[in-house]
């Protein structure tokens, strides 16, 4: 079954949300390896890695029961305004010195408002007069006209993830709505925008959930998908939350894979955990990861992502702008 979906795969054609499902109980290692053939073929050994910089931070109006910056809950976390241009470039470029080739900016909040979307955009024109790094951006709701100021200012893409299926996230986050999602995905792609857009394994949801939001990436378009493993923080919602198991986070990229053949399929926040750094991901449909310290907690280090993958046998680039 798994070698006659990859090569179904391999002709061209797209596999069903009833042949994903069936992947669910398929032996693991062979499922790994074919998702791995199946990466090579359509993104051939280009891994898209980048960094993030928490641009503002907490008092965030939104209950999203992830999250250490949601005003909702007690969690400590460290709140200030909209980071100075001099402060964000200056990671930016130490970013870009460190070969890294796409910098983004995340923003606590519902959306930016428009003087805040103004500071960003003279702070992207600033990196893109001292660098040639890609700018991503994740600024929340914003509308068509906002992300064409931003695009005209050189953002290249931005992130919005969906968290989990459009089933599930009313359990997640009650003060938006998976519809307000997908229509600021799809005015950013309108702007002339790249879309990253994924979400978290182990809120509670089914391995059902993960495939339906797989889809939904799949449908929109999107070019970069993000697998966030969650890391329960204390004070939140999910604090006790069961976390996933490598071989858990094996399984989801794979399947990713199989359904989103020629995407970024990118390990985001929680790759801490990972007793391998992601290793293992990277070796079952994986290719492309957030390096260094996410929004509120730590990550793996740019050094130690660099090496990884080189002895995998990736290079470091940018998959979209490849092709």
């Amino acid at each position: 079954m798994i070698e006659e979906l990859k090569n179904k795969i391999f002709s061209g054609e797209m596999i069903t949300k009833d042949e994903a499902m069936s992947l669910i109980d398929a032996p693991i290692d062979e499922l790994c390896k074919a998702a791995d053939e199946i990466r090579e073929k359509f993104c051939d050994n280009v891994f898209d890695i980048c960094t993030i910089i928490n641009a503002k931070s907490g008092r965030c109006s939104e209950d999203c029961k992830y999250c250490a910056q949601s005003a909702f809950h007690c969690t400590n976390v460290e709140e200030y305004p909209l980071l100075d241009k001099e402060t964000v470039v200056n990671a930016a470029k130490k970013s870009a010195d460190k070969g890294i080739k796409r910098f983004s900016l995340v923003a606590s909040g519902k959306r930016l408002s428009d003087s805040e979307v103004d500071k960003v955009c003279e702070i992207i024109k600033e990196i893109r007069k001292i660098s040639d790094i890609s700018v991503c951006a994740s600024l929340g709701l914003l509308n068509e006209e906002q992300f064409k100021r931003l695009k005209d200012a050189g953002l290249t893409r931005v992130h919005n993830n969906l968290e989990s299926s459009r089933n599930y996230f009313p359990n997640v986050c009650t003060t938006h709505t998976y519809d307000d999602k997908i229509n600021a995905i799809k005015a950013a792609k309108k702007a002339g925008l790249s879309v990253c857009s994924g979400g978290i394994a182990g809120l509670g949801e089914s391995m059902e959930d993960r495939i339906d939001m797989a889809f939904e990436v799949r449908n929109l378009g999107v070019s970069s998908m993000p697998v966030n493993m969650l890391n329960p923080i204390k004070g939140t919602p999910y604090e006790n939350n069961k976390k996933l198991t490598k071989d858990d986070m094996r399984r989801i990229c794979a399947i990713f894979r199989f359904i989103n053949p020629s995407a970024a399929i990118r390990l985001a926040g929680g790759r801490i955990l990972l007793d391998d750094g992601g290793k293992s991901c990277f070796e079952s449909g994986a290719n492309a990861a957030i390096s260094g310290d996410m929004l509120t907690t730590t990550g793996e280090t740019v050094m130690s992502d660099m090496q990884l993958i080189k002895s995998l046998g990736f290079t470091a680039g940018l998959l979209d702008e490849v092709k």
